[in-house]
């Protein structure tokens, strides 16, 4: 039997989903291709935390493909989208300009992502055949020391919502500023792998993408389940921790200083968790 706090979460995240639902209509009868930058420019709400959107429009003749060009065996096709820099610093993003991963990349076998942090070394497993795009984005951006000396800028702790954000390359320094969660890359990318499983999409140790809800909206900012989390399957999976698992647990059971309380919960994690480099091998 639910308890009278279970309902009023149930009812918070409903709401929640409802006010994104219209914002995003609203966004759309604005500007005729008007998207969202998403985990580059937004605190991103994941079922239960506050969402903080930030817009970018997406210009069509900027957009970068493959084309028709023939892709060889091994390999897949991403489609990168440039951000239009003017455009999301006026509504309050920031952007670090890298240019673009490359169009082709590899769709096989795996890549280990490492995070060094002031708290020991975190490492997870890419499966590329899952999720090639991803993980040849996060090649990319380590390869731009992209992430190197920023922080994880965001933790939600409740029940079945376990989860730590990180991924904007401007939330350095000691302390937390407001604008830490609305940083990214220049680009953005469709999601892929997104989870199969509805009785436990986000598994612990689980690394997702970060993102608005709105397809084509993810950039560089993620997140880390620490316990099993229940959340839409909006959120491309891209990979599995094989070491370190702990350090994120004791960053989540530290808690968080309730920036977010009034935006349906979460806050800037009490223990930080800085990553001095990230690299993908």
């Amino acid at each position: 039997m639910s308890t009278i706090k279970d309902r009023q979460r149930a009812a918070a995240r409903a709401r929640l989903e409802k006010e994104m639902a219209e914002r995003a209509a609203s966004a759309r009868g604005r500007r005729r291709k008007q998207a969202i930058i998403g985990s580059a420019l937004a605190v991103v709400v994941i079922a239960g935390a506050a969402v903080w959107i930030v817009s970018a429009l997406k210009k069509d003749d900027k957009k970068t493909s493959s084309g028709s060009a023939t892709v060889a065996a091994g390999s897949v096709a991403c489609t990168w989208t440039p951000v239009d820099t003017a455009t999301a610093e006026a509504s309050g993003g920031k952007v670090k300009d890298v240019g673009t991963p490359p169009a082709t990349v590899p769709n096989t076998g795996t890549s280990l992502l490492t995070f060094d942090t002031n708290l020991g070394a975190i490492e997870a497993t890419i499966d590329l055949t899952k999720a090639p795009c991803t993980g040849a984005s996060f090649k990319y951006l380590a390869s731009k020391n992209f992430l190197d000396n920023t922080k994880c800028h965001r933790l939600v702790n409740e029940d079945s919502f376990k989860v730590l954000q990180c991924g904007d390359p401007f939330a350095t320094g000691k302390g937390y500023r407001d604008t830490d969660g609305t940083g990214g890359p220049s680009y953005t990318m469709a999601e892929e792998n997104l989870p199969t499983d509805t009785t436990n999409p986000y598994p612990a140790g689980s690394i997702a993408m970060a993102n608005t809800g709105n397809p084509g909206s993810t950039g560089s900012q993620f997140f880390i389940c620490s316990e099993n989390t229940t959340l839409g399957a909006n959120y491309t999976l891209l990979g599995t921790i094989t070491k370190g698992l702990d350090l994120v647990k004791s960053v989540v059971k530290a808690g968080d200083d309730g920036a977010f309380a009034s935006q349906a919960g979460g806050g800037h994690p009490k223990k930080e968790l800085d990553i001095k480099t990230m690299k993908v091998s």
